[in-house]
């Protein structure tokens, strides 16, 4: 993984390369940013100046076989653990190691990609991933052997917020009294929810969103697109390249957040005036209870940006806006008056919760019932 590669970024490229010339690595390091911002591509570059002795900002240098092993993503002292689910082929106690052949082609094919793309990979259905402790021995294992070049072993923890309290507690341990020549990066999109004292050991390193010049160039010259839509998918991708990528393939045939939304507030505001329409909800709330947990959550995560985008339409923050509809009869313009700051905080707390609950395997069914029914209450609050 070549640093010019990775998008944007520079102050943080610089940083990591020049601590690295000096010899001034951190024995653990918590890179926290956004989906899409590339904080994997980052790491994975980052290990492999560490790994490959590169000097001079770029990963080119007299060790080619240590930098073609990189290609491949199968260094022999780069390690990954990443949450995991069990699956037909691995029905218990799932580690990382049994996923690594799937890890690396999905790295290979979009390093920029989230949480909820792994997860179609594996398939997770009403499952949610996790990082358990059975992975937790295993870097202890890895991390205890001799490094096959002699130098560093690094590491690389995604998503290190899906941890359990039991593999955390194990990593802790490690972290107080690191092997020697021990690099570990942790990769996080939320801070808050990775223990204290793990973050406390670690030196942390905040990325920001793309900007729109560089996710816009980017589009341009790897997907040879067209510049005035690649503009306005810069623009929609709110500084993440991967949503801009799915964005560009179109890519919402099998999840179709946005009819399910319009679907449902339409439903909900027509409550009022009928209760029949109760029925609605109630059936809307089964075909997303029929979903798997992750992608429900996914999709509340989606409804919190829509009403947060009608919010800031009503209050005249075009530029901030970036939703365009494509159901007939429905458009911000015409949705935003009916959200507003008396609302909108209620609102948002009730997804949220609902978000929480579903998260910690409550009944979806309920839970989104429960939800639609408030919001027929909420809509029309002004």
């Amino acid at each position: 993984m070549q640093f010019s590669e990775i998008l944007g970024q520079d102050h943080i490229k610089n940083h990591l390369t020049r601590s690295a010339d000096l010899g001034r690595i951190p024995h653990a390091q918590l890179f926290v940013g956004p989906e899409g911002c590339g904080t994997l591509p980052m790491a994975i570059a980052y290990s492999q100046y560490i790994l490959c002795h590169n000097q001079n900002g770029e990963n080119i240098g007299e060790n080619e076989s240590c930098n073609l092993k990189f290609q491949k993503i199968s260094h022999p002292d780069l390690h990954f653990v990443y949450p995991s689910v069990t699956t037909e082929d691995v029905k218990t106690k799932p580690k990382s190691i049994d996923f690594i052949a799937d890890w690396r082609q999905f790295v290979a094919d979009n390093p920029y990609g989230g949480l909820f793309d792994w997860y179609s990979v594996l398939g997770v259905q009403n499952k949610q991933g996790e990082i358990r402790v059975d992975d937790a021995q295993e870097i202890l294992k890895s991390l205890s052997l001799k490094s096959y070049e002699g130098g560093y072993k690094i590491m690389i923890v995604w998503m290190a917020d899906k941890m359990n309290t039991a593999a955390s507690n194990k990593l802790l341990k490690l972290l107080e009294e690191p092997p020697e020549k021990t690099v570990f990066i942790l990769i996080s999109e939320n801070e808050e929810d990775i223990i204290q004292t793990i973050r406390s050991r670690c030196q942390v390193l905040h990325f920001n969103g793309l900007s729109e010049n560089v996710i816009g160039e980017a589009l341009i010259s790897r997907e040879n697109v067209e510049p005035k839509l690649a503009t306005k998918i810069a623009h929609q991708a709110q500084g993440n390249y991967n949503k801009a990528l799915n964005l560009l393939k179109d890519d919402n045939e099998e999840f179709p957040f946005e009819q399910w939304f319009v679907y449902w507030v339409r439903a909900a505001f027509q409550a009022k005036k009928n209760a029949a329409v109760i029925a609605d909800l109630i059936q809307w709330s089964d075909q997303i209870a029929a979903l798997g947990r992750e992608t429900q959550k996914k999709f509340l995560q989606y409804c919190i940006d829509i009403f947060r985008q009608a919010l800031l339409h009503n209050y005249e923050t075009q530029s901030l806006v970036y939703m365009e509809s494509t159901i007939e009869n429905f458009t911000i313009a015409k949705f935003a008056p009916f959200i507003n700051g008396n609302n909108i905080n209620e609102i948002f707390q009730e997804l949220s919760d609902a978000i929480f609950h579903i998260e910690r395997n409550g009944n979806a069914k309920i839970i989104l019932t429960d939800l639609s029914i408030k919001l027929t209450r909420l809509i029309h609050k002004k």
